[in-house]
């Protein structure tokens, strides 16, 4: 059972660990909701005086609500602490432009962040000239390829993330998780026998491929909203689900994403900058072609449990506000099973039940 959003927090008791634990900060002058994520948390802007920074409250379901993903997970992990502060701490010390944390008061559930403004890279890019929104991009790769690079090569056994992957039992639980719920929920009727096999078959192929794949520290949500733009600066957010994975995930996030999409042209651009990218900080990819395969592949795969997703927030949480976003996920997904002749079988089989992909 997903637990449910707390109650907003106590003015007062934001007042008194301002003035206790922040010093360095102003009297707290208002609280100004902010809008969530698809989460059971909830966020704030703490106003302080015209002198001091605002800070971001995140506030947690419960005190311990964050210890439990809300994504599936393999590997069997410990956590002595929050997996958002055990992450964010690997990849400050990686120098990705993460929040820094002020404050975290275990008791109340309440972390206290730096602000990184209102302005998502999905804002910033939407109705933006083309040659601002490839910078933008541009700059997010840059920020990916420290990722994929620095916190990977810094292995730290205490970082969650080194000891969770995306192998192919994970990558077939969110293969599932979209015939579940944006297949069968969807539609209200189940697959056909016939269909389901040769479904679960290419899936199991797809997954069994993709897991074989190097992998590397691997955000696991790199998309346009969890990437904001202040200035010219860019920070990371949302990343407490870190894990071990192919460097292709990340870049599907990315360039294949739900809220946005870039034209063709455009990504194989940025494709080319992520290789050129990495191969500066020497991690090579031989073969250009197949990374690119390897690309398309994992669209499919993350598109495909992105809409599945989509369905379960609105049919589990109640919160639909993600369904407009799947004709989008699923047009990649019909782009991608259209290009490469092996796919076709896939692409018949599904075809029956996911309108967007006739």
């Amino acid at each position: 059972m997903t637990a449910a959003a707390p109650s907003a927090p106590d003015f007062t008791l934001i007042a008194d660990v301002v003035r206790t634990r922040l010093p360095f900060l102003a009297d707290l002058l208002k609280i100004t909701p902010l809008p969530g994520d698809a989460s059971n948390r909830r966020y704030y802007r703490l106003n302080l005086s015209s002198s001091a920074p605002s800070v971001i409250l995140m506030q947690l379901a419960s005190p311990e609500a964050f210890k439990q993903s809300e994504e599936a997970v393999s590997g069997a992990v410990t956590m002595a602490e929050l997996p958002f502060i055990n992450i964010l701490n690997h990849l400050a010390k990686a120098d990705v432009a993460v929040p820094t944390l002020y404050h975290y008061d275990q008791d109340a559930g309440l972390l206290f962040l730096q602000d990184f403004g209102d302005v998502t890279l999905a804002e910033a890019c939407t109705n933006a000239p083309t040659e601002t929104v490839k910078s933008h991009y541009r700059q997010a790769i840059e920020m990916l390829v420290r990722i994929h690079t620095r916190a990977t090569t810094s292995v730290d056994p205490t970082c969650l993330a080194f000891g969770r992957s995306f192998d192919a039992p994970l990558l077939m639980w969110e293969f599932d998780h979209f015939v579940e719920y944006g297949v069968i929920a969807r539609r209200g009727s189940p697959l056909e026998a016939k269909h389901q096999q040769v479904i679960r078959a290419e899936f199991h192929n797809i997954a069994e491929r993709l897991a074989a794949l190097p992998k590397v520290f691997t955000h696991r949500d790199y998309h346009s909203r969890n990437l904001m733009i202040a200035g010219s600066q860019l920070g990371v957010i949302d990343f407490q689900d870190a894990l071990m994975g192919p460097a292709v995930y990340d870049l599907a996030s990315l360039l294949r994403d739900a809220y946005i999409a870039l034209d063709e042209p455009v990504v194989d651009a940025l494709i080319g900058h992520y290789l050129d990218a990495m191969a500066a900080e020497n991690h090579h990819f031989a073969d250009r072609s197949d990374f690119r395969r390897m690309f398309d592949l994992m669209s499919i795969q993350r598109n495909l449990k992105a809409a599945g997703r989509f369905v379960y927030i609105d049919r589990v949480k109640h919160n639909p506000k993600f369904l407009a976003d799947i004709p989008r996920v699923l047009s990649y997904v019909k782009r991608n099973l259209s290009h490469y002749p092996e796919l076709f079988g896939l692409r018949d089989a599904l075809t029956p039940y996911v309108p967007e992909l006739q």
